[in-house]
């Protein structure tokens, strides 16, 4: 229950950083990767705002022994550039590039009722679901053969 309540409040801590920030508006983004238009430099002060503290926090937990909120740390051990990563970043890139929406804003933006972020969430669990479904068969079929 700790786990689940420490989780809620995170989320909702990272929705309204998203708000506040703007970010949930997919035209903020938009200009950002406009960079021959009308380039608007905002999205680089929020990565910048997300990317120092983030990297402070993986220096200190390298020199703990386990988080405060947690029994241990989720940190990544896959360091692997392959077709999948690829694959994954270049869909990813390119929805966002085309909508403005990447998976933190949109959930953020259903809160505000527009439909643009409700239908975007709604094709990335579709998506999700594809993925999953797709990866399960070939495996299936690889064990059968």
């Amino acid at each position: 229950m700790r786990q689940t309540v420490i989780a809620l409040a995170t989320g909702i801590l990272f929705g309204a950083g998203l708000a506040v920030s703007d970010m949930v508006n997919p035209a903020r983004v938009l200009a950002f990767l406009d960079i021959f238009g009308s380039w608007d430099p905002a999205l680089a002060f929020v990565m910048a705002g997300a990317i120092i503290p983030s990297a402070i926090a993986y220096s200190i937990s390298n020199r703990l022994r386990q988080p405060l909120l947690d029994g241990r740390f989720f940190i990544p051990e896959n360091r692997i550039i392959d077709r999948k990563l690829i694959a994954g970043a270049t869909i990813f890139g390119a929805g966002w590039g085309l909508v403005g929406y990447c998976p933190g804003p949109a959930i953020a933006g259903i809160a505000f009722g527009d439909w643009q972020p409700i239908v975007f969430s709604a094709a990335m669990l579709a998506g999700m679901f594809l993925h999953r479904f797709s990866t399960d068969l070939i495996e299936t079929r690889k064990s059968i053969a």
